[in-house]
Order: C-alpha cells, then structure tokens, then sequence
C-alpha cells in the first residue's frame, strides 16, 4: 500500500491503531460468545473513535452534512463514491451511529497492522482480479447483514483519485437488493487531495452528505435493475451540492 511509503503518514497510522487495538478483546470475546450486539457495540467504538482521531491527527476538516439520515438500527448498506484511501477514515469518523465493516479488495489484508482489522470489523475481501469472487464476496457480505451487520460497499469498485466519480457496478446493489435492506447513498468530496494528489498525506476540508435511505423491499425486477443508477444519481447530485456547501 503506497501509502506506507509516505513517512509521517506511516507514523499517523501507526500511532491511531490503538484506538483499534484498545477494543480488540472485546471484541473478540463478543464474537466467540456469538453475543453479536456486544459485538457490533464495540466495533462502532473502536472504528469510530480511530477514524475522527486519525481525521484530527492528519489534519483533516471534516465536514458532515445529513447526519439526520443515520439509522439507529441496521443492517445497512452504504454506498458511497470512492475518491481515494481516506474514504475509508472519514466514513469511520462520520457514520457512528451503528457498526460497519467494508467491502475492501484482498491485496488490503497484508497491509502492515491493519490488515486484520478487515475481518475483525466483519468486513468482506474481493478478488478484483478473478470476476467468480465477485459474487462469493457479496454472499460473504449477505450473511453478515442477516447476522445483523452493516456493510459499505464503493459501487465504482475502485477510487477515482479525482472530483468526478466513475459509474456504478449494478453488481454491488446484490448486497442490499438479496437480503432486502436499506440503501443509504453517501456522497463524498475531498477525499483525494489527502493522499492521491500529491502522494503523501497532506491537510484538507473534506465534506460528506448522507442521504436518505433506499427500500428495497419488493422491488419489481425494473426497479432492481435501474437501481445501480438511481444511487449514482443521488450521490452525483450530492457531489454536486456538496461543492457549493460550507
């Protein structure tokens, strides 16, 4: 992970991990005890303390906008777009209201100290380069969610490393449409001035708009197809927004 190759952003991560590691036993108990509301509780405070203290530690302005839209319960599916790496940090920081664990692709898992955390939070690895896990992942992904686990998952399947957004895999709109719960669409800008502009961790205003949730209970096979597009367009709208927000 190029990240690790920038020296002080090396030391930011490595010195936040104990907002991680303080709830790992906790976390691990709860999970061999199959007590999953323990579980979920002590993954939405390890996660979301780590990622608003990174956000402080790297200098990162987060704006949150919608925090209305926050679900008290889950399972959810956010489907946010995906600028750069620190997504990842500012959904942590933003959506803490009930656990997540992310969709990531499974290069991540050997990412020094952090890579176990994929699993530990009851998130999902993808084979990007072998199509067949696609589909393995998602139903990976579904039966978390019928555990009551939350998942986000980045419909472009890749960061843009730019303002604009890519298009919208309809393959990831499975993880909600199967299990029939809530899309939550999040739009995300300012992302890739952290680490992809110039290549090495650097201040920024970062905003976030959390938008409405999506049902996607009895859906007719139409509404399902053109569901990919639907969250596309809102969150596009959102970025949209977002630039003329302060």
């Amino acid at each position: 992970m190029k990240i690790f190759q920038n020296i002080s952003g090396g030391v930011k991560l490595f010195r936040n991990l104990k907002h991680l590691n303080k709830y790992k036993n906790d976390i691990q108990n709860a999970r061999n005890n199959e007590d999953y509301d323990e579980e979920r509780k002590f993954i939405l405070q390890a996660m979301s303390t780590w990622g608003k203290e990174l956000c402080k530690d790297a200098g990162v302005e987060l704006k949150v906008f919608g925090k209305e839209n926050l679900p008290e319960i889950g399972p959810v599916v956010y489907m946010p777009n995906h600028q750069g790496y620190a997504d990842v940090v500012v959904l942590c920081a933003a959506l803490d209201t009930i656990q997540t664990g992310f969709i990531a692709r499974n290069d991540l898992e050997s990412v020094p100290f952090y890579g176990k955390w994929i699993d530990k939070v009851r998130g999902v690895t993808i084979n990007r380069k072998n199509p067949k896990d696609g589909l393995k992942a998602i139903n990976r992904g579904i039966d978390l969610i019928k555990k009551g686990f939350s998942l986000v998952i980045f419909p472009e399947g890749t960061r843009s490393r730019k303002p604009e957004m890519g298009e919208f895999k309809a393959g990831a709109m499975k993880l909600a449409t199967k299990p029939q719960i809530p899309i939550i669409p999040v739009s995300i800008d300012g992302t890739w001035r952290v680490f992809e502009e110039k290549g090495c961790i650097q201040k920024c205003e970062v905003k976030i708009l959390i938008h409405e949730a999506i049902s996607t209970e009895n859906l007719s096979r139409e509404e399902e197809k053109q569901m990919a597009t639907k969250v596309q367009n809102i969150v596009n709208e959102g970025l949209k927004k977002l630039r003329e927000m302060k």
